[in-house]
């Protein structure tokens, strides 16, 4: 007997990966099969949402899509009132859009999915000359960028930033990541005098991140973590929750 593995289920969040709008019609589920084998190795396998069987005609009906082990989700047109509301949002053009959806995946599995979901959304921005949204660093990506991050293999800086801001108090620099949260974590901060050097703080909190998502768990306050990649003992020593976009987002602030 034929053992049917269990198809991989969207996670229940419910918040897309991405936002893609398109200038005119979304692809075709043959189209982005086809760009995903050829710029990735394939075979992309889709299957419907409700079922077994293969995807609907419908285009905004859920597909999951499995390449190898890796899983993602993703609708190739939203509802003309969702893609409105999304519109109105985001203050984009698109009167047509699409969305990625992550796969609940285990601390091991996120980098993988967190990079397939990537690569689906890349896809449906360069077949159709559309925008993506990352709803996790809230930025926006044209083709020309997508162009510039092939997603051959996973690098943590094609999934996250470092921001630097003012913080409350004038004489300080708020420097915060965007993008843990796609691996189930929380974002990272730290705060240094104003007037210092910033690349070597963005690039340390960077090598944080990347350590927080291959060990896949946000430390407890107190944690001293060693991060042998930059030489450096890490301490978390706070924990907060900060009001940014439609959500909000838990932090853990960090000290070297």
């Amino acid at each position: 007997m034929k053992i049917r593995r269990k198809l991989p289920k969207p996670s229940r969040s419910a918040r897309p990966a991405y936002l893609i709008g398109y200038p005119s019609v979304p692809p075709t589920l043959s189209d982005l099969r086809d760009w995903f084998d050829l710029e990735y190795g394939g075979p992309l396998n889709v299957r419907h949402g409700a079922g077994d069987g293969a995807p609907s005609d419908d285009h905004s009906a859920l597909v999951l899509a499995t390449h190898g082990p890796w899983s993602g989700a993703f609708q190739l047109s939203l509802p003309v009132e969702e893609a409105g509301a999304w519109r109105e949002r985001l203050s984009w053009g698109h009167t047509a859009a699409g969305q990625v959806i992550p796969t609940n995946a285990t601390p091991r599995e996120a980098s993988n999915q967190v990079l397939h979901a990537a690569r689906l959304a890349r896809g449906l921005t360069l077949l159709t000359d559309g925008t993506a949204y990352d709803t996790t660093c809230h930025t926006f990506l044209n083709p020309s960028d997508w162009k510039d991050r092939s997603l051959d293999q996973f690098k943590m800086g094609d999934h996250l930033i470092v921001e630097q801001t003012e913080a409350d108090e004038s004489s300080r620099e708020w420097f915060s990541t965007r993008g843990l949260a796609k691996f189930g974590l929380d974002e990272i901060e730290t705060f240094r005098p104003i007037g210092l050097p910033n690349r070597p703080v963005i690039e340390i909190l960077s090598g944080i991140a990347d350590e927080l998502a291959r060990i896949g768990q946000t430390p407890k306050v107190g944690t001293a973590l060693a991060i042998p990649a930059l030489g450096l003992s890490v301490q978390i020593i706070r924990h907060r929750t900060v009001g940014l976009g439609a959500a909000p987002t838990s932090f853990r602030e960090v000290a070297w």
